[in-house]
């Protein structure tokens, strides 16, 4: 795979006991990336570069299992949209010799919002996250591609996604790997430095940064989600982990009120009427 190679650095976590190996992740997800694009037929796939650790390693996977000719990366920056983060996603692209474009969405995102009344930041960030997608969407229809999807679990059980825009995909292989395992797998797959040391972003607004919205860490929600809902724990015996109460309180309530962001619409069942499948 290019450019693959552990990396040695303070930015990237020691692997818990709980994580999964990053090379046996990595076969996972390129074995899992070539038996579907194989079963559908199409040419490859697209997939949004943001600049980000998560989009840097997805990106990655799909070169490893593909070719770097069937993965186009696809920039889409807003108006307030950090240079640095064009800047990190070239320089991705350039690692893994894939081709890019770029969509500017400030037109299309501002053409709605100018009519939409106040809009709080999070309204404007959930806009620009299905706008992406729909670009995303129409170039793959454009290419005969794939969406190849870029969220973890971490973000899944969180709900820290927008529904409909970038928790959207045609294929994931990332979807069931904790933030931690991420950077391991980045760290392993030799990327380049800069997704390995940014703090994590959705860049949606000036100075936006996940962690400071969420109010932990990531290598604390990592921890806690494997307890709570890979091993079953209670939240007493999650409390005598180490935990405060508070912060397994904060984080039990946020998987459960997110609950419907990960499963499919609910659709009227009506007697007479099957599956197909």
């Amino acid at each position: 795979m290019p450019g693959e190679k552990p990396a040695d650095n303070e930015f990237v976590p020691e692997r818990p006991e709980w994580a999964i190996d990053p090379t046996t992740a990595i076969t996972c997800c390129t074995t899992f990336i070539g038996e579907t694009l194989a079963a559908t037929g199409h040419d490859g796939v697209v997939v949004g570069l943001s600049g980000g650790i998560d989009s840097a390693v997805s990106a990655a996977l799909a070169v490893g299992a593909l070719t770097a000719a069937q993965v186009l990366g696809v920039k889409l920056p807003y108006a307030t949209s950090s240079p640095d983060s064009l800047a990190d996603a070239d320089a991705v692209a350039r690692h893994l010799g894939i081709a890019t474009e770029q969509v500017d969405i400030t037109p299309m995102v501002d053409a709605y919002l100018k009519n939409a009344g106040a809009a709080d930041p999070v309204r404007r960030g959930n806009v620009m996250a299905r706008v992406r997608m729909t670009v995303l969407y129409d170039l793959s229809a454009r290419d005969r591609r794939l969406v190849l999807g870029t969220g973890n679990r971490t973000e899944d059980l969180l709900g820290y996604t927008t529904h409909h825009g970038d928790n959207a995909s045609a294929l994931n292989p990332i979807g069931q790997l904790y933030k931690t395992e991420i950077r391991m797998i980045a760290a392993q797959l030799g990327l380049p430095e800069a997704v390995l040391t940014k703090a994590p972003s959705a860049d949606l607004w000036v100075g936006q940064a996940d962690e400071d919205e969420l109010g932990f860490s990531y290598a604390e929600a990592d921890r806690l989600l494997h307890f709570l809902i890979d091993e079953r724990l209670g939240r007493r015996q999650i409390e005598a982990l180490g935990f405060s109460r508070g912060l397994i309180d904060t984080i039990a309530a946020k998987v459960t009120a997110m609950a419907f962001k990960r499963l499919p619409t609910p659709v009227a069942v009506f007697p007479g009427r099957l599956d197909p499948d």
